[in-house]
């Protein structure tokens, strides 16, 4: 590759333009979805900017509040919310948002109101931020029928009615991750032009990787297929290599490796959390998601994640995603159990 050239390529995809393409293959579209994205665009450069300067701007210490996962929040959390809460009600395309740091959902005043729900994390993997590790933002996208007035009912939908999910990784770089369900592609920010260039196009996950990731410290409390799966990555039967063990600990950073590279990332029940520790809304559905638009799979243990259907906006579920024959193999220790009980 011709690094020299490529720094002064002139036919830049931004996202910007990216999703302006998109708009076009839809000739009824009023151009409102590509709006509200540029104001999500927006909240993450500004948090990307807040993430890199946390240490000077003294942002990293906590809050001296507890979210609603009784979490001690820490400042970058608290700015990150109020952020994206206000960049999305001042789109003027939302009507129900959903954060992990707030209680309750916030529906927006009827004189800014749009069409959209959207679920989001604001800073996911915050616990990272003092020792430099990479964290992120994590987002989906519903419509709401502009048949009655919104409802929670209109938030509270399975994961496959979504319209959008992605991410945006802090990190050695800032990259954004976005599928509209026409894909996945990657967008890297240019600092010096302060744009998302296009950089991932076409994700696709490997269909099987040498590299699996989950919290071994939660070992002892694992039900049997979990158990049996990790065995089975360390010391294969069949003559292969083990897999690889990579957690870093930030769902955006260890979800964003399995897509590029492949493998499988688990965040299973356990006697501790029997509902799994991740939430929903907000992290399983928006990288469920993007699995599955890149070829892979998501699975709760029971069923495919995307079918789910929360009855609480902070509920928990266990998760099992990445390469296809991957969790095709923990898909078939699970129905071994079922079969046995």
């Amino acid at each position: 590759m011709d690094h020299e050239a490529d720094a002064y390529r002139t036919d830049l995809m931004t996202i910007t333009r990216f999703v302006l393409n998109e708009q076009s293959k839809y000739p009824e579209s009023r151009g409102d979805f590509t709006i509200l994205l540029s104001h999500i665009v927006l909240g993450c450069k500004f948090v990307c900017t807040a993430v890199n300067k946390a240490g000077l701007a003294k942002l990293i210490g906590l809050a001296g509040e507890t979210n609603v996962q009784g979490e001690e929040q820490k400042k970058l959390d608290v700015l990150s919310n109020e952020v994206f809460v206000k960049a999305l009600v001042s789109s003027g395309r939302t009507c129900i948002l959903v954060s992990e740091e707030d209680e309750e959902a916030t529906f927006v005043e009827r004189s800014k109101r749009g069409r959209y729900c959207v679920v989001f994390d604001p800073l996911d993997g915050s616990s990272n931020i003092d020792c430099g590790v990479s964290i992120g933002t994590i987002f989906g996208i519903y419509m709401v029928k502009d048949d009655h007035d919104p409802t929670l009912d209109d938030v509270l939908q399975p994961g496959k009615h979504m319209l959008a999910a992605g991410y945006c990784m802090y990190g050695s770089s800032c990259t954004l991750v976005l599928s509209t369900g026409e894909g996945v592609n990657g967008f890297t920010l240019d600092p010096s032009l302060g744009e998302f260039i296009l950089t991932h196009p076409d994700i696709k996950i490997p269909k099987k990787g040498k590299i699996y990731s989950v919290n071994e410290g939660n070992a002892k409390n694992w039900d049997a297929p979990t158990a049996k799966y990790v065995e089975k990555c360390k010391f294969p039967k069949d003559g292969s290599s083990p897999k690889s063990l990579r957690y870093i600990g930030s769902m955006v950073a260890d979800v964003h490796r399995t897509l590029l590279y492949g493998g499988i990332f688990l965040y299973p029940a356990d006697k501790k959390s029997p509902n799994g520790k991740l939430r929903v809304l907000y992290e399983v559905f928006p990288m469920s998601f993007l699995m599955e638009q890149a070829g892979g799979q998501a699975f709760t243990g029971k069923q495919r994640a995307l079918e789910l259907i929360p009855k609480k906006i902070h509920e928990r579920s266990p998760i099992f995603l990445g390469s296809y024959d991957d969790v095709e193999e923990i898909k078939a220790l699970y129905a071994a159990e079922v079969k046995g009980e």
